[in-house]
C-alpha cells in the first residue's frame, strides 16, 4: 500500500518538465500541482484525528484506500490543469488517511525497542516507488502520455486492495477497553507539550527535505544538464541505494539511540543537500553520485524521525496522533511546494534561485538535530497478538 501511495506522490516530480512542456504551465502552477495533494491531505487528516481511534484500524484502511484508487483514477482522466488539481486533493485526502493508519498499525503491533527496524522496512517502500516504480511511471509516460502511469497504478491499486481485504487481520488492540472517548483523547492530546514538540520535528522534517524536492528533477534537467532519457536512472539508482540502507539505519538506530544517528544522517544529508542545490552542468555520473547520497541521508533520517513519532504517545491516542502528524506534513509540505514555486523562476534555459532553497532546507535540517531530543518516549508493555488483533497463531512480532 505504501509502495502505491508513494509512486502515486513521487510520479508527479519527474513528469515535472514533461507537464510545463505539454501543457505549458509555471513553476508556480506545477507547485500548486504538488501542494494540492498535500494540503488535502491535511484537511482531511485533521478533520478525522478526533474520530479515527473509533475504529478497528483494518476498517479505516479498506475504505480510505477505496478513495485513493478513485482520485487516481482520476488523474489518469482529467482533461484540463483544473481537473488534475481536483484529482490530486482526491488523492491527498484518502492517501494522507491511509498512510496514517499504516504507521499507527507498525506503532500498535511492533514492540518499541524494534519500532525503528520495522520503521525501516516500511520505508522501503520508498526506495522500491524510486527505484521501480517512477522509473517505470517515467517509461510509460515517454512511451505513451503522461496519463499513463496513473492507469498503471489503479492497476496494481486493485489488486493491492484485494489483497488486503483477503490477508490484513483486525486490529483493535486499541479497543479493548471500549471505543476511546475520542473528542476527549484527541483534546488531552492537544495539551500534550510531549506530541506538541513531536508536531514541530514533523514541520522541521518536511522543510528540511520538501523545500527543495518538487524541483529536484526540473533543477537536474535544466541546471545540471542531466538528459532527460537518464532521468530515471536517478530514482533507480537512488531507489536500489534505498533499499539497503533505510533497514540499516533503522537497525542503527535501535542499537545506537534514535536522536544520535539521526543527528549524524541530518548533517550527511545537509553537506549533500548544499552540494545539489548549487552545483552546475556537471557529467551524468557525478550527478548520479550526488543524488544516490542525497537519497540515503535525505530520506534516511526519516526512518529514526519516525520510530520517535510512532513512540511520543500511547496506543489509546496514537491514530489520532498519526492523523495529525500525517495532517502536519502534509499542509507543511504544501506550503513548502508552493513556497519553493515562488522562489523559483524559470527561463528557457534554466531555474533560478534554487541554491537559496538548499540553504533554507539545511537551515531547517539543523533545527531537527535539537527537536528530535526534546521528544519523550511514552513506554508501554509489548502487545501481545491477541491485544494487537491479530489471529491465534499469528504473532505480534511476525
Amino acid at each position: 500500500m505504501q509502495f502505491t501511495h508513494i509512486m502515486d506522490f513521487m510520479i508527479m516530480m519527474p513528469l515535472g518538465p514533461m507537464l510545463m512542456r505539454q501543457l505549458s504551465i509555471s513553476a508556480a502552477q506545477f507547485s500548486l500541482l504538488i501542494a494540492a495533494y498535500t494540503m488535502s491531505a491535511g484537511v482531511i487528516g485533521l478533520l478525522v484525528a478526533p474520530f479515527i481511534d473509533r475504529f478497528d484500524r483494518r476498517r479505516v484502511l479498506v475504505v480510505s484506500y477505496v478513495g485513493f484508487i478513485v482520485g487516481t483514477y482520476c488523474c489518469a482522466t482529467a482533461e484540463s490543469v483544473g481537473g488534475l488539481v481536483v484529482a490530486r486533493a482526491v488523492c491527498g485526502a484518502f492517501g494522507g488517511v491511509s498512510n496514517a493508519t499504516i504507521l499507527a498499525i507498525v506503532g500498535d503491533i511492533v514492540p518499541a525497542h524494534r519500532r525503528g527496524a520495522a520503521m525501516g522496512i516500511i520505508m522501503t517502500s520508498f526506495s522500491a516507488a524510486a527505484a521501480f516504480g517512477v522509473p517505470f511511471g517515467l517509461f510509460l509516460a515517454q512511451r505513451f502520455r503522461w496519463e499513463t502511469p496513473f492507469f498503471f497504478l489503479v492497476g496494481i491499486a486493485l489488486v493491492v486492495e484485494a489483497l488486503l481485504l483477503a490477508l490484513l487481520p483486525h486490529v483493535r488492540g486499541h479497543l479493548l477497553d471500549g471505543p476511546p472517548e475520542s473528542w476527549k483523547n484527541f483534546v488531552a492530546m492537544l495539551s500534550d507539550g510531549n506530541a506538541w514538540r513531536a508536531l514541530l520535528l514533523v514541520v522541521s522534517l518536511v522543510f528540511g527535505h520538501f523545500t527543495i524536492i518538487p524541483f529536484l528533477s526540473p533543477h537536474l534537467v535544466f541546471n545540471l544538464k542531466l538528459p532527460e532519457s537518464c532521468l530515471a536512472l536517478v530514482y533507480v539508482l537512488g531507489g536500489l541505494l534505498t533499499i539497503v540502507s533505510a533497514p540499516y539505519i533503522g537497525r542503527l538506530s535501535d542499537r545506537l539511540g534514535r536522536a544520535r544517528v539521526f543527528s549524524v544522517v541530518v548533517v550527511a544529508a545537509m553537506a549533500v543537500i548544499l552540494l545539489l542545490t548549487h552545483a552546475g552542468p556537471m557529467p551524468v555520473a557525478g550527478t548520479l553520485a550526488l543524488t544516490g547520497l542525497f537519497f540515503i541521508f535525505s530520506g534516511g533520517r526519516h526512518v529514526p524521525a519516525q520510530a520517535v513519532l510512532a513512540s511520543a504517545v500511547p496506543s489509546s491516542r496514537r491514530g489520532a496522533f498519526m492523523s495529525l502528524t500525517a495532517c502536519a506534513r502534509d499542509f507543511c509540505t504544501g506550503l513548502a511546494a508552493i513556497m519553493a514555486g515562488r522562489v523559483v523562476m524559470r527561463t528557457p534555459d534554466a531555474l533560478l534561485h534554487v541554491g537559496w532553497l538548499g540553504c533554507l532546507a539545511a537551515g531547517v535540517s539543523l533545527l531537527s538535530i535539537w527537536l528530535i531530543r526534546q521528544v519523550k518516549a511514552v513506554h508501554e508493555p509489548a502487545p501481545s497478538a491477541n491485544q494487537a488483533g491479530v489471529p491465534m497463531g499469528v504473532t505480534a512480532e511476525g
